[in-house]
This record gives structure tokens, sequence and C-alpha cells, in this order.
């Protein structure tokens, strides 16, 4: 489990296809404290350690991460934002993130605020059931964050300055995808409401 507070950003050093899989190679400073087989959120998607090097570690993405992941876009020379598992006892400051990303999205505007930045983004909602709320829980590549604004299919966030140096936010552009997991207990609202609905239905 993870709290999408993102420690640090790692920068992709190779990308190798096999077969229908990529292997990454990534450079970050926590790599000398990584573990093989310990698993890291990787732009908000868990991936396994598979070999570590120096200051470098390998992971690996398969077809199905990669259909439903941005990780398929990352090129050599990308920012990934970093995030080893959150320790028993540790402290909990974001949210319940499982590192399974339910889909992507499109950032569509980003609004400097002279201290701040406001980015929107928008997703498809018409083979998903996913919903944001006003001052909600959402992770955008990996990162926990609060919802501003709300609408179907579209939510806007505040990025305080720290959040966006210490991230890839800072080179994301308008028409960028991004990796989106949705809250866990809306997901579980969403899925009882949806099934109750149904049930009356028929």
């Amino acid at each position: 489990m993870f709290t999408g507070i993102i420690e640090t950003t790692g920068e992709v050093v190779s990308i190798r296809e096999t077969g229908t899989n990529i292997d990454l190679t990534l450079r970050s400073s926590i790599a000398h404290a990584l573990k093989v087989d310990q698993s890291v959120s990787h732009n908000g998607v868990c991936l396994t350690v598979t070999g570590i090097e120096g200051d470098t570690y390998k992971v690996t993405a398969i077809e199905e991460t990669l259909k439903k992941t941005n990780l398929g876009e990352l090129r050599q020379g990308s920012t990934v934002n970093l995030e080893r598992c959150m320790p028993a006892g540790g402290r909990f400051d974001g949210h319940i993130v499982q590192g399974h990303v339910d889909q992507t999205g499109i950032c569509t505007a980003i609004e400097d605020r002279n201290g701040s930045w406001l980015f929107s983004f928008s997703y498809d909602v018409a083979d998903h059931h996913h919903i944001t709320v006003e001052k909600g829980s959402i992770c955008v590549n990996g990162v926990s964050l609060t919802v501003v604004d709300s609408e179907e299919g579209a939510f806007r966030v505040a990025i305080i300055p720290y959040t966006f140096e210490h991230t890839n936010f800072h080179s994301l552009t308008t028409g960028e995808k991004v990796n989106l997991e949705f809250d866990i207990l809306g997901k579980y609202i969403q899925k009882l409401l949806l099934r109750d609905k149904q049930q009356f239905v028929g």
C-alpha cells in the first residue's frame, strides 16, 4: 500500500522491449536502499524491482499495465514519480493508494496562480464508473491530491510549489496523458450503488 506522498523522482535510463513487455532501467537516489522483489510506485503504478546496480534499478511493465497506464509513453530521460510502500507503523500523510491505476486521463489546462498552480484533467466515463468529489482524494501520476472542482469526467487540483518542484508536475504539459487512481472508498460506494440500481431495474 502507498500513500501518494512522492519520495523522489527517477530518470529513465533505458527501455528494452521483451515481447509485449518493457524492461525499464531508472536512475534514482533511492536505488541503493531498494531490494529485489520490492514494490515501488512509478507514476502511481506498482512495479517490482528486478535488479539493482549502483544508482540504477530495473522493473518490468507487462502488456496489461502498458494498456492501462502512461508507462508505455515513457522515453529515455523521462522523469518518473517514485514512492516506496508505506512501512507498518509509518505516518499516513496522504490517502489509501493501492498502486493499481484505474485509467488514464488528459491534462486539459494549467493555470499559474502566482504561488500555486491549478491543473485541469479530463477522463473517459463511457466505460467506467469512476467519480470525484470536491475536497475528496485523487491520485494523479502517483501523487495524492485534493480535488478542487469536480464534474462528470473532469476535475481540477491545486498544486503547491513543493509538489510542483519535487514531482514531474513541473514538466507536465496540456494534452499529456496521466495515470489516475480514484479513491478506493468512492469506488466501493459507486459499485454498490450501481449494483442496487441494476437490481431495482431488473
